[in-house]
């Protein structure tokens, strides 16, 4: 059964759909099947607990989203991303 990831920025365009673009090509790569849905960072509120694991390209706290959160801001700027890449793999793997 596929992982379940939110990824959220902004707008919930352009920039999400570049990270949860290259979240789905490196955990396929190691074999694990990576289902993503983007949305706005609003919308986590709402939308959070649905997911196996959140992704943000900004800072994000809300005591009420239980959903583990990664921010990856550095899937945007190339800096530190092959980290960030393998810490949302092993968020994901079990």
């Amino acid at each position: 059964m596929a992982k379940r990831v939110l990824v959220a920025c902004g707008n919930g365009v352009a920039t999400s759909t570049v990270v949860a673009s290259k979240i789905r090509d490196y955990c396929k790569e190691r074999g694990l099947d990576v289902q993503t849905n983007q949305c706005r960072m609003i919308e986590l509120h709402d939308k959070g607990d649905a997911y196996d694991l959140i992704v943000t390209s900004g800072k994000f706290s809300d005591p009420d989203v239980k959903t583990p959160c990664i921010m990856a801001i550095s899937l945007l700027t190339g800096i530190g991303a092959d980290k960030t890449l393998e810490q949302i793999y092993q968020a994901l793997k079990d």
